[in-house]
């Protein structure tokens, strides 16, 4: 941590900064599993909906 000074006397302290790293692109793979779970995902919540409606 570092502790900062100022002409006054009073005391800053900032915390320490994370190393930075640069993203990678998603691989073919990735892709294909993004994919997979968005089909997943929309009919989870497309079947719900529909449930909602037919019980309604």
């Amino acid at each position: 941590m570092t502790t900062v000074t100022d002409e006054n006397g009073i005391m800053n302290n900032f915390a320490s900064e994370p190393q930075m790293y640069y993203a990678e692109a998603p691989s073919s793979q990735d892709k294909r599993n993004y994919v997979f779970w968005g089909a997943i995902a929309m009919a989870l919540v497309t079947s719900s909906i529909f449930t909602a409606i037919v019980v309604s």
